[in-house]
């Protein structure tokens, strides 16, 4: 299989890494391209082997997939230079939320998918969120969750529910860093306790945590319960969370919302503009 990447940034040299470190695809088998072109030349003499292709063209032609791990406002230009290129038998993947697949279908000749990685793919976990547009056959989906399935574990949704599984899966490790770090922060502060001492406890309990979570067979609510003692000190410090914090992931649904109809309002009228002849 051979693996074409558009866009080396944040992103799409996590994916880079995680496929090579996995073993799924070697860097024999991988051409990247990014608009600052050091930047896939790096990853290039990073992996030997690996591609660093001088034009988008260049590192989507003939390519089994192609991800597009760049942000909306370089689509226009993206789509532009895959216009001549792309085969019907090639697979794009998007990974940009607010870029819809029915965009991509109807300038692209080619079969459409869209993918919402996670950072915790670095690591070979975390899901990975997968919408599928209507050329992708049976056979197509299954070979790209088999790629996927190397770096995490790949969960298909409806597009309409992109954004709340991304608030789960992509940027629920911000929001959960978030917390862990107020949580070292506010120990250190009330009793002076040695900050590296706090965050590797910190740090070790999410990790258990996650495992109890996955693999333990809690659901969240269980492990609550196993944890909190009726009247005991896990409780109290449950019923004031409970009190200072009830309405505010509501509203941390609402705000990523919020965003991502900006963006895709914008997104619509970028789309709207470009012309693939």
């Amino acid at each position: 299989m051979k693996i074409g990447f558009i866009g080396t940034g944040s992103m799409g040299s996590i994916l880079i890494e995680a496929f090579i470190r996995s073993g799924a695809v070697p860097p024999s088998r991988i051409t990247a391209s990014n608009r600052t072109r050091r930047k896939a030349e790096a990853l290039a003499r990073k992996y030997p082997g690996l591609t660093a292709a001088r034009t988008n063209a260049e590192a989507a032609a003939g390519q089994d997939i192609v991800f597009l791990c760049v942000k909306p406002a370089d689509y226009r230009q993206v789509l532009a230079d895959l216009k001549s290129v792309m085969e019907p038998c090639q697979i794009v993947v998007s990974i940009t939320s607010p870029v819809l697949i029915r965009h991509l279908e109807s300038l692209l000749p080619c079969k459409i998918a869209k993918v919402i990685p996670s950072i915790t793919n670095y690591e070979l976990s975390g899901a990975t969120l997968c919408m599928y547009g209507e050329r992708m056959a049976p056979e197509d989906r299954e070979k790209l969750e088999t790629l996927l399935a190397r770096i995490s574990t790949p969960v298909r949704i409806e597009e309409s529910f992109t954004r709340v599984s991304s608030d789960l899966s992509s940027c629920g490790p911000a929001f959960l860093a978030f917390f862990v770090q107020q949580l070292i922060d506010a120990a250190v502060q009330e009793t002076g306790v040695d900050p590296d001492e706090a965050t590797r406890l910190a740090c070790e309990m999410v990790l258990g945590t996650g495992k109890l979570l996955t693999g333990g067979g809690f659901t969240p609510e269980e492990l609550i319960r196993r944890v909190a003692v009726p009247g005991g000190i896990t409780a109290a410090g449950l019923e004031l969370m409970a009190a200072e914090m009830g309405g505010m992931f509501r509203k941390l649904i609402r705000a990523t919302h919020a965003r991502y109809e900006e963006d895709l309002e914008k997104t619509e009228a970028a789309f709207y503009g470009i012309k693939v002849e």
